[in-house]
């Protein structure tokens, strides 16, 4: 019988330190190899540390709320030479249901070890979830492979429930709307940690606003052209593809259009040196529940419509399950952002240094323009262009909304590269 310690994971340059979020085991259990030990957060993204070995675990020794740094020293865990399997137990169970002769017994016994095992199969983390929204697995459809729950199919059901739900490093919280009046009622606070992620937003948006000379440009566009081209081919699209023609394949041509003849559009500065990129790697804002993330989507110029679909489609789903990793995260030199999904008109988007420059998309909405001369009710969309005055000139800002625009409407320069 030995020990193993259990070590912080290599962070990347770019990340400092990390926090304990939350130990899934505690002193004296027993783990199986590649059990997850714990969850450390980072200002970027959640790692999982699992169990190298199966034992005990013997001792803990950062606990949860630490800082901690690469290689750091977590805990240590007891190797046990031999141990009982879930592999073991479920043979027992096996063998105790072939001793059962009574058919409705029978069906009862095998009904209920199947929620066992649905319950056993659940991760430490989707198990913890559960348990913190007071949730029943058998209620839940389950998307994940041999009916396993994924954190996506937890957040859909809670959504389906018009609950609204918030989380820090350490807890989840459940708000509902009359929780919140009687906390306004009874002139109550509720007070969490801001998490990791938070605080690097504040910090990287109060940045901005203090070393950049940000400006917003605003123009209108027509997306009739688009929205009868998706519907013309949407469905022939998503036949072939396995993958619906949305918006976002269309805004990112019209970005890589506007990226190469715009150089100044796709740089930054470094200190006293401007830095021209002569690759085009695109972030895409993406909401999670722990805040706003941009996952990249690189080499832009290299892929087709149904490439772009299927790679935010993927970096979405990852997102939104908290799979994303630091390589996923790290880059990019222009950002797409589309508060339209949630509904918003016009905004002005703040951008994501070290960029100089981010595109906002909005809401489409029926509303009168005026075409060839007249007075029209068309779906159309505001865009909105936030840049840093200090390398970008008025003059190619607004040119670059401007041909972003006439792309958009009429988006057969889009394929032509016109």
């Amino acid at each position: 019988m030995s020990s193993v310690d259990i070590l912080v994971p290599n962070l990347p340059e770019s990340v400092a330190d990390a926090t304990v979020a939350v130990w899934h085991k505690k002193v004296g259990d027993t783990v199986e190899q590649d059990d997850i030990l714990l969850e450390i957060e980072t200002d970027k993204i959640m790692l999982e540390v699992p169990a190298p070995n199966t034992g005990t675990l013997e001792s803990i020794l950062e606990q949860e709320g630490s800082i901690v740094i690469s290689g750091q020293l977590l805990a240590r865990l007891h190797i046990i030479d031999q141990i009982v399997s879930k592999k073991d137990i479920k043979q027992t169970i096996q063998n105790q249901k072939s001793s059962v002769t009574s058919t409705a017994s029978q069906e009862h016994i095998i009904t209920q070890d199947n929620e066992e095992e649905r319950h056993k199969i659940l991760t430490p983390s989707i198990r913890k979830l559960v348990a913190e929204h007071n949730l029943q697995p058998k209620n839940i459809k389950s998307s994940g492979t041999k009916g396993r729950l994924t954190r996506q199919d937890i957040e859909t059901h809670i959504r389906s429930t018009k609950k609204q739900h918030y989380t820090d490093q350490k807890n989840y919280i459940d708000i509902d709307h009359h929780q919140i009046k009687n906390i306004n009622n009874d002139r109550k606070e509720t007070r969490i940690l801001m998490s990791r992620l938070r605080k690097r937003i504040s910090e990287r948006l109060l940045a901005v606003t203090n070393t950049t000379a940000m400006l917003t440009t605003f123009n209108e566009v027509n997306m009739q052209p688009i929205t009868i081209l998706r519907k013309k081919y949407g469905e022939l699209f998503e036949e072939r593809y396995g993958i619906k023609l949305g918006l976002m394949s269309f805004y990112v041509k019209a970005v890589l259009e506007g990226l190469k003849n715009f150089p100044a559009i796709n740089a930054s500065i470094d200190g006293e040196e401007i830095v021209y990129y002569n690759y085009f790697d695109v972030s895409i804002a993406v909401s999670t529940i722990r805040g706003l993330v941009t996952p990249v989507l690189r080499n832009i110029d290299t892929l087709s419509i149904p490439d772009i679909e299927k790679n935010i489609k993927n970096l979405a789903e990852k997102g939104k399950n908290g799979k994303l990793t630091i390589e996923e995260l790290n880059g990019g030199n222009f950002t797409i952002t589309n508060g339209g999904i949630f509904g918003s008109l016009m905004s002005t988007p703040i951008i994501n240094p070290p960029q100089s420059a981010i595109l906002g998309m909005h809401a489409i909405k029926d509303r009168p323009m005026a075409l060839d001369g007249q007075i029209m009710i068309l779906p159309m969309m505001y865009l909105a262009l936030s840049y840093d005055h200090r390398l970008i000139d008025g003059k190619d800002s607004v040119s670059f909304l401007v041909y972003i625009k006439e792309l958009l409407e009429d988006p057969m320069r889009l394929f032509l590269e016109i």
